[in-house]
């Protein structure tokens, strides 16, 4: 039989918020964190700003050698880890560590330490020929996107599966769906699982720029994600990690365990079409959609919030549009949706794990969030996409879904317990 698997612990370092709860106040509050970049000098882009997270590694408990060692982004990874470790209140030394395991999403790995030991063994590029010696000694480290998992694992004492799931920017949706996948086969009772990424380097920037894929909205960066919006411009740069704890429902019920939700269905297809490009029909994602509710055993008349990919793009934003009323038909003008990159900006493989948090705590306080900036509607996007402020809203059943260059499109649907 298959077991079912659920939402014990949450953890999330954010724009604008650092900590689960800061988290949903900014989201509930439609509070924007966009920003003009302070990371680095961003004078000659395109595109300047980005949705920072305002992040002390020591005041979030890291030791100087932990900050030493890790990339920002699995400074992000391990932070939101011990958060919702503590938040789940299980004993996790206490259980078999061979029966718990980790996946963690990132779309681009330890791009700033990367970048900045590049910066220091090329002398900001003018050597041609650089010299190792002067590398930071975890350099390797950076290297291997996978050692973002593996400090997760330390963090936990997991000794079970241990995976990095790279997928674009559908990393964080996937990661969390192969955590509920080895749950429900038996391979894992408990899985630490969710994504992490700090892409905001001049690397990023410029890759971005050279496609005009990020806003320009430089002198007024707090309105720039505008998803939905008629005036649209393009996307917000993010960074950011969330990370969940899943059980095995029974067991955690046994232990008297706080649910956030049950996740109940996840699928994921490719468009096989374009590295970036997207077809106007949304048949991929709808498919997605739909082979995630047959799993969930639900119809579209069950579906009760849409929280979508929404990146602010005119291509993404139709795109998703089509695939929802594809997938859903006429429950798709009923059911709220709306966009949480308009606040915290999109932090690319971080961003699903973000997403599936958000629905989490959605289903539990039976509110969902705005999208933010939305002021003008496309005339191609005539959904409900909520509007500037949450709204009340009686929910069992919610719907995440994710878009990734690559021509990634994946769904996962989460109900009230």
């Amino acid at each position: 039989m298959t077991r079912s698997v659920v939402v014990t612990g949450i953890g999330a370092v954010a724009p604008g918020a650092v900590g689960r709860e800061a988290y949903w106040e900014l989201l509930a509050a439609g509070r924007t964190a966009t920003r003009r970049i302070s990371l680095f000098d961003a004078g000659a882009f395109r595109s300047r700003i980005a949705a920072e997270v305002d992040f002390d590694p020591r005041a979030c408990g890291l030791t100087s050698a932990e900050i030493r060692r890790m990339d920002r982004a699995a400074q992000f990874a391990v932070v939101s880890a011990r958060e919702a470790v503590a938040d789940s209140g299980l004993d996790l030394a206490a259980g078999d560590p061979a029966r718990l395991g980790v996946s963690i999403g990132s779309a681009v790995g330890c791009t700033m330490g990367l970048e900045q030991e590049y910066a220091v063994l090329s002398d900001d590029g003018r050597n041609w020929l650089v010299d190792h010696s002067y590398g930071v000694p975890h350099l390797y480290g950076y290297m291997v996107p996978s050692t973002l998992a593996v400090e997760v694992a330390w963090t936990a004492g997991a000794e079970g599966p241990t995976a990095l799931i790279s997928t674009g920017c559908t990393s964080g949706l996937d990661a969390v769906g192969h955590a509920v996948e080895l749950i429900r086969e038996g391979s894992t009772d408990v899985m630490v699982a969710g994504a992490t990424d700090a892409p905001l380097s001049p690397i990023t920037s410029a890759c971005f720029d050279a496609i005009k894929a990020t806003s320009p909205n430089n002198d007024d960066p707090e309105h720039a994600s505008r998803p939905f919006d008629a005036t649209r411009d393009g996307f917000v740069l993010g960074e950011g990690a969330a990370v969940l704890v899943l059980e095995e429902k029974e067991a955690a019920q046994r232990r008297g365990a706080r649910v956030y939700a049950e996740i109940t269905g996840f699928a994921s297809r490719s468009n096989a079409f374009h590295m970036t490009g997207l077809k106007p029909d949304g048949r991929e994602m709808a498919e997605a959609i739909r082979v995630a509710m047959d799993q969930a055993r639900i119809d579209p008349s069950d579906v009760d919030y849409i929280n979508a990919h929404g990146s602010g793009t005119k291509q993404n934003d139709r795109h998703e549009t089509a695939a929802f009323i594809r997938a859903l038909g006429e429950r798709a003008y009923q059911v709220p949706v709306s966009s949480i990159k308009s606040m915290i900006g999109h932090s690319l493989g971080a961003i699903g794990s973000l997403e599936v948090a958000a629905c989490a705590l959605a289903l539990q306080r039976q509110v969902v969030p705005p999208t933010a900036n939305l002021h003008q509607r496309d005339p191609e996007c005539d959904l409900d996409y909520v509007p500037l402020t949450a709204r009340e809203h009686r929910m069992d059943s919610v719907l995440s879904v994710g878009s990734g260059f690559g021509g990634f499109q994946s769904a996962m649907l989460l109900a009230r317990v």
